[in-house]
């Protein structure tokens, strides 16, 4: 990954009421329905990846539907996802991607409990 790149922004991506606070606070967002196709959503993170976003929040319903290719993604690209609580409430996914990539960084889980 070049991390120098001119990296420009967040956007989000999700159902409208759940991105639409996004929008109103001048971030990018795409809205697309819980129950997204693959085609759709990897439309739209294309859309992000091109267009220099840094980081990129993603209702935990839609994460959950594309997990494998929005990991891929984490992974292997500069554009970072981050689950969120969609406007049902939250499914924990947030905390875990939290957690995962703390360990990651520092090679241990800091948020275990002992």
């Amino acid at each position: 990954m070049d991390t120098h790149r001119n990296l420009k922004g967040i956007g989000a991506l999700g159902d409208y009421e759940s991105v639409l606070p996004f929008q109103a606070i001048g971030l990018d967002a795409v809205v697309v329905s819980p129950d997204a196709d693959d085609e759709e959503v990897r439309s739209a993170v294309h859309r992000f990846r091109t267009g220099g976003f840094a980081i990129l929040f993603v209702t935990e319903r839609v994460y959950m539907s594309h997990r494998d290719f929005l990991d891929e993604i984490n992974d292997t690209e500069d554009l970072t996802v981050v689950p969120i609580p969609g406007i049902g409430g939250s499914m924990g996914l947030g905390m875990q991607s939290v957690r995962k990539c703390v360990e990651r960084a520092v090679g241990m889980d800091i948020f275990a409990v002992q």
